[in-house]
């Protein structure tokens, strides 16, 4: 193996003397000579744990998960797919002669697996790894010459190359990156960048990830292939190197002295996933799931470090800090290319277990021309404290114990009904949904999970007590999962509440992490199961009343993950039911319907929805005539203006001139997260369907009475 040092010594006689070296690539490129005939770095080989460690793999998928597929042809075939697909998500890399090259190893994948062999494999990887230190290479050079573009021709970037064909040429190739790098510099001259502040960025940002390429070693490799090959089984098994397993919780979740985000890589852009409830992420109010983290600042007035193309781990690494400090991300909007990136201050903290606990508030409802007072129990996730259990601590932290105390606490205060908000819950302990369903419940079955060999367990709440037996319904959206669609679940198969909303992530599949002898693997082995005998997975909680969601469920959510499994039922499991109010669903939703008509905060949702509708409907070609791009993005920002300002006046406030404006206005809550004005409203609206449900069930039942008299 090649050690870090000579790579590195490699890659900087290259970077010095890029421009004596181009001749010699247009000959490599123009013949199409096999790419050995020019590598950059020394390849990378496998070693022999990986062997040991793919057998492992394979092993534990074939024994131990949910999904039974035979490892032959039509896997291989999806295996070697999918390693192009990760390896070169844009196909901006590899010629066509590449893939041709490599087609031989289409339907021989299986077999090597099988044997542990990763010639294969490490082939594609190293030549991958020689096409991007040459095209990193070919954009240094164009930026370091001064290569000229012009910016006033009718000119585009397709954005979307999943499915476009490889690149049978360099002259083609060298378009394609040409017209990729005229978009990043006229991104930064609508950031008001000079034409050489500009070129500086990119030559740095380029000159990164050719060092980062320097850190790949033949433990990326080997993850790289093993993923491509676990996600055959489903998006959550998953292959961690030593190195990966070690640093995971902190890598994925930045929960300690970070900012409290999951993010992932998608393509060159480091993507938030969720925000963790209460985090100092998330109470700043001004991120969400899909956002894009493009750059990275230290302190109140660091330089915004460009990252661009980096490893996810450096991101994180940069990202995390000592408590206290601030930290600045650059976030770009993944939805809506023509807004303009923003800066925002992070102050890294630890998320604290008592901030992500269950917390009550009243909402003052009038409807009707009446005052109701409607209790609201926010669950940011089923928590429990297992160490203090453990230990016998009496008063061990709970979602359950905590969400009892408050019910009693909102039910001194004479409550009119109950909203339980399970918004941006992310799920938890399942033994935590299924005691929590059983405050609101007698007893009876809860959950069902289906393991690997088809054996189906019942968790049931066997505590006959009932701590609150109002009225209720549960709000919830595409970010509520796993536990919290058990919750949303179970509530509505037992008739017990109105499930509010939007349809939830579809996360019904169960986890464990299995110790290798190098590394660790997890693996999906059960599936869980509604009362109803329904499966969560991949279709979610469908609500009862919708409410409008700017969540793309072909973008966010279990049914947009590759190889995601299917849903479907098992038999239910006999319960109890309470008295329903399907029969009046339709009547609800009607008055829903005519008060959003005219409610300004619905107004300027639907118009929210629309208009990304129409943007995801469009062509995913980006303008790279300046004039056209600016005007593109002058329109966005005007219409977002307008649109609030519209709002605005139905509600008799003063009218903002920029959008920077707002972030200033927003009420923070008990928790210091900024109050969105679409949020409340949907509580609001919430509470008024609860009471017409309520309202229209006693009606019926009095009526009822009446009529047996």
């Amino acid at each position: 193996m090649v050690t870090t040092e000579s790579k590195a010594e490699k890659i900087k006689i290259y970077i010095m003397h890029t421009s004596l070296l181009k001749p010699l690539f247009i000959t490599a490129f123009s013949l199409l000579i096999p790419a050995t005939a020019f590598a950059l770095t020394t390849p990378l080989e496998s070693e022999p744990v990986h062997k040991q460690t793919l057998l492992e793999i394979t092993e534990s998928l074939k024994l131990g998960h949910y999904n039974r597929i035979p490892l032959d042809d039509t896997l291989s075939s999806q295996i070697f797919d999918q390693y192009l697909k990760d390896l070169d998500p844009s196909r901006s890399y590899f010629y066509k002669s590449d893939i041709d090259e490599f087609e031989k190893y289409r339907l021989t994948l299986d077999d090597s697996i099988k044997n542990g062999d990763l010639d294969s494999a490490f082939l594609i990887f190293n030549r991958f790894e020689e096409r991007l230190e040459g095209r990193l290479g070919f954009t240094i050079d164009e930026l370091e010459t001064g290569k000229e573009f012009d910016f006033s021709i009718n000119e585009s970037l397709d954005a979307d190359r999943e499915n476009a064909p490889w690149i049978s040429s360099e002259t083609e190739m060298n378009a394609l990156w040409d017209r990729r790098l005229k978009s990043a510099l006229l991104n930064l001259k609508l950031a008001d960048k000079s034409d050489q502040e500009a070129r500086d960025i990119l030559i740095k940002r380029y000159n990164n990830q050719l060092k980062r390429s320097l850190q790949v070693n033949s433990e990326d490799a080997f993850q790289t292939f093993a993923n491509s090959f676990t996600k055959q089984y489903d998006p959550h098994t998953q292959y961690f190197s030593p190195r990966k397993s070690e640093n995971f919780k902190i890598n994925m979740s930045l929960s300690l002295e970070g900012i409290g985000a999951v993010l992932k890589s998608e393509n060159e852009f480091t993507q938030i996933v969720r925000l963790v409830p209460a985090g100092p992420a998330d109470k700043t109010g001004l991120l969400k799931a899909t956002d894009r983290i493009i750059g990275v600042g230290q302190g109140d007035d660091g330089e915004i470090e460009d990252v661009i193309g980096w490893r996810l781990d450096d991101v994180v690494q940069l990202i995390r800090g000592a408590k206290g400090t601030t930290v600045r991300l650059e976030i770009k909007s993944s939805e809506q290319e023509e807004i303009p990136s923003k800066i925002v201050k992070i102050v890294r903290n630890k998320v604290k277990l008592e901030e992500q606990s269950a917390q009550k508030r009243i909402l003052d409802v009038n409807h009707l021309g009446r005052n109701f007072r409607i209790g609201v129990i926010e669950i940011p996730a089923f928590y429990i404290d297992f160490a203090a259990l453990q230990r016998g601590d009496e008063d061990y932290k709970s979602t359950s114990r905590d969400v009892e105390k408050l019910i009693n606490e909102l039910q001194e205060e004479s409550i009119d009904g109950l909203i339980i908000d399970l918004r941006n819950n992310g799920g938890g302990s399942l033994r935590e949904a299924n005691d929590t369903v059983g405050l609101f419940i007698q007893q009876g079955p809860t959950v069902q999970v289906k393991d690997s060999s088809g054996r189906v367990e019942r968790y049931r709440d066997r505590n006959p007590q009932v701590t609150y037996t109002g009225p209720m319904s549960v709000l919830v959206n595409r970010l509520s999962a796993s536990a919290s669609e058990i919750f949303a679940g179970a509530i509505q198969d037992y008739n017990r509440g109105i499930v509010i909303g939007g349809q939830t992530f579809g996360k019904g599949t169960v986890q464990t992490l299995l110790p290798l002898n190098h590394g660790q693997l997890k693996l999906t082995h059960a599936k869980f199961y509604r009362i109803s005998g329904e499966s969560t997975q991949n279709k979610g909680v469908l609500p009862d009343i919708y409410f409008p969601t700017l969540y793309d469920p072909e973008i966010i959510g279990e049914s947009a993950l590759d190889h995601a499994l299917a849903w479907d039922k098992v038999r239910s499991a006999p319960h109890g039911i309470y008295p329903s109010t399907q029969q009046f669903m339709d009547k609800i939703n009607e008055r829903h319907k005519a008060r959003t008509m005219t409610d300004p905060d619905f107004i300027f949702m639907r118009k929210q929805v629309e208009r990304l509708n129409e943007i995801r409907k469009e062509s995913s070609l980006i303008p790279l005539q300046e004039a056209l791009l600016k005007e593109e993005r002058d329109s966005a920002e005007a219409w977002q203006i307008e649109t609030e300002n519209q709002r605005r006046l139905q509600k008799k406030l003063e009218p903002i001139t920029k959008l920077s404006e707002l972030d200033d206005e927003l009420k923070k809550d008990s928790q210091g997260r900024p109050i969105n004005p679409e949020s409340e409203a949907m509580l609001i609206e919430s509470g008024r369907i609860l009471l017409d449900a309520t309202l229209m069930q006693l009606q019926y039942s009095a009526a009822q009475t009446e009529e047996s008299k």
